[in-house]
């Protein structure tokens, strides 16, 4: 076993205090209070781990992003995490961190501040030993991930122009690293029809939800499961009453692919619909939120590099995909070699069931240290 890997078993109560206090501390991306005192909160270890505070890039309504640098190397590595959670203010205080059957459970424990705290002590490990990898290593904690990075892709895209590797850290289910993510695409639909009277006049008015039915069909029949292709109508509304013939009505769509060319192909099918019923207006907007992160042979070359170090570690890790995207979408899209799943060993994001395994977080910290370490 490696020194680091023994290092940071000896750290695991102490990791887990840590953890305690994150999940304790709700925050939701949309309370920009509550998100900036848990990014203050995350500044302040990494600081004292060792890592240099080298940008805040503040925002008006969302919470701030930072850049974080650790090293001096020519070229660097991007590490991504996001410290923003689906939760809403007080579900900390509704169901608090606990520990149960060798789990860690609580909100935001696996999605994603055990994948901080991983990124945390690899960064301890390394600054214990006095280890320093041949990159500078920049971790960039972004606070609006779960919203789709509105105001930190700009930032994110800039750090991975600069860098030669990207490791996120997601969380991972069983084990797994990830080496493709489905691209993302979200689009609003609006239906404009006739309103008329639905029991006196109903031939004169042209119902919006009427056509809202016939384009869900049409959405739906895009799906394609054998491409890795969905496209699904998540959200609707309309009407006024059910006794008038609908004069309005709206749809939120979400869009999945694989490649870069089924997502050009998807958003022009998409954007291209046409009324069924004369009288009906349809006004579509959106597109691709997150470019497919493809499996490349450089990111393949990666994560046999990953696979090395945990064979090295005594354990084995696989790959996977998912559909899912996440923020290394957007350096993927860069032609940047990332690979993604490095956080924590859980499952249940976003459920009442979420919980990291806290023998995985030791072994997860070392995997991401030793494997700063060993990427030329």
């Amino acid at each position: 076993m490696s020194q680091i890997y023994t290092y940071l078993k000896s750290q695991q109560a102490e990791m887990l205090n840590r953890l305690e206090q994150w999940v304790n501390h709700d925050s939701p991306t949309f309370n920009k209070p509550a998100v900036d005192a848990m990014g203050q909160m995350l500044v302040e270890a990494f600081t004292e781990a060792g890592a240099q505070l080298t940008a805040v890039h503040e925002q008006a309504e969302m919470g701030h992003h930072y850049t974080l640098t650790y090293g001096q190397g020519q070229s660097q590595i991007l590490v991504l995490c996001h410290f923003d959670t689906v939760w809403p203010m007080g579900e900390a205080r509704q169901r608090p961190f606990r520990i149960e059957n060798g789990k860690a459970l609580g909100p935001g424990v696996h999605d994603m501040k055990g994948g901080i705290l991983i990124g945390l002590y690899a960064l301890k490990a390394l600054q214990h030993f006095g280890l320093t990898p041949r990159h500078r290593v920049v971790f960039l904690l972004t606070s609006d991930e779960e919203i789709g990075s509105p105001t930190s892709r700009p930032v994110i895209e800039a750090e991975g122009q600069k860098s030669s590797y990207c490791l996120v850290l997601e969380g991972s289910l069983d084990g797994p690293l990830t080496t493709w993510r489905k691209g993302v695409g979200r689009f609003d639909m609006q239906i404009t029809g006739i309103p008329a009277h639905a029991g006196v006049e109903p031939e004169k008015g042209v119902s919006a939800i009427e056509e809202l039915a016939r384009q869900i069909q049409k959405l739906h029949a895009m799906t394609d499961l054998p491409r890795g292709i969905t496209v699904n109508v998540g959200v609707v509304s309309g009407g006024e009453r059910s006794n008038i013939v609908a004069r309005h009505a709206r749809a939120e769509i979400d869009l999945r692919v694989k490649t870069r060319q089924d997502g050009e192909e998807l958003t022009r099918r998409i954007l291209a619909l046409q009324p069924e019923q004369p009288g009906c207006q349809l006004k579509i907007t959106g597109g691709i939120n997150r470019g497919p992160f493809e499996e490349t042979p450089a990111g393949l070359a990666l994560f046999e590099k990953a696979r090395g170090v945990a064979r090295m570690l005594g354990f084995d890790v696989g790959k996977t995909g998912s559909g899912g995207g996440s923020d290394g979408n957007f350096v993927a899209a860069l032609g940047v070699p990332t690979l993604d799943g490095l956080g924590s060993l859980g499952g249940g994001a976003h459920a009442l069931t979420e919980f990291t395994r806290i023998e995985g977080l030791p072994q997860r910290a070392a995997l991401l240290a030793e494997l700063l370490l060993q990427l030329d």
